[in-house]
């Protein structure tokens, strides 16, 4: 059985805990495209060509995803991401994955308009600037890192922009996705919406 969800979404909007934990829930398979960018610019950070970083890459460099989450190699990530052949590589090893016997469930910022068009359910979670830059900020301040609102709220503006203006693959919601505002949502609420739209789906 092959059953594909595409969650896109801005950075810290929730995109990553609702794709983990609806792929929990039917027994699906997980990726996080973002990792994949990630693991792009922390090598190119390290001093490779971001061409040569993504058509190399393997599973192996996204086996420790807490070094790839930190703020600066966030960055790297959105620099990375604008770069057509980067894009181009990393294509085919995400519908790859889509594909997969089973289900899966991907987020990034470009699974429901381009990497999966056609995939069965279409989520664009969102959420205000300030929302998602408090929840960021949280979340490496968690890691031990020092983090202050008003350069979280820059960093996540200034990523926003590059997302939703880039040449290739912009940001934008599929015409066909339910776009879930977590704004004032909890997390649970959040996840039980997303859940509802994949039961929705396979029942019809």
């Amino acid at each position: 059985m092959r059953f594909t969800v595409a969650i896109d979404g801005p950075a810290a909007a929730g995109k990553g805990t609702i794709g983990r934990a609806v792929a929990g829930h039917f027994g699906f398979g997980h990726l996080d495209t973002g990792l994949l960018y990630r693991a792009v610019g922390a090598r190119m950070l390290a001093g490779e060509k971001a061409e040569d970083a993504a058509r190399d890459l393997t599973p192996e460099h996204l086996a420790n995803p807490d070094e790839l989450r930190t703020a600066e190699v966030a960055q790297a990530a959105s620099r990375v991401a604008v770069i057509p052949e980067v894009r181009a590589y990393l294509l085919d090893f995400q519908r790859a994955f889509a594909h997969r016997v089973g289900g899966a469930v991907l987020d990034g910022r470009d699974i429901g308009t381009v990497i999966c068009p056609r995939a069965e359910v279409k989520l664009f979670v969102t959420a205000s600037a300030e929302v998602r830059a408090k929840r960021r900020m949280d979340e490496l301040q968690g890691r031990g890192q020092a983090a202050d609102f008003d350069t979280v709220l820059a960093d996540v503006k200034a990523r926003d922009a590059r997302d939703a203006e880039r040449a290739t693959a912009p940001m934008v919601a599929a015409e066909d996705a339910l776009v879930l505002d977590t704004s004032d949502l909890s997390i649970e609420e959040a996840v039980a919406a997303a859940i509802a739209a994949v039961e929705a789906r396979r029942a019809g």
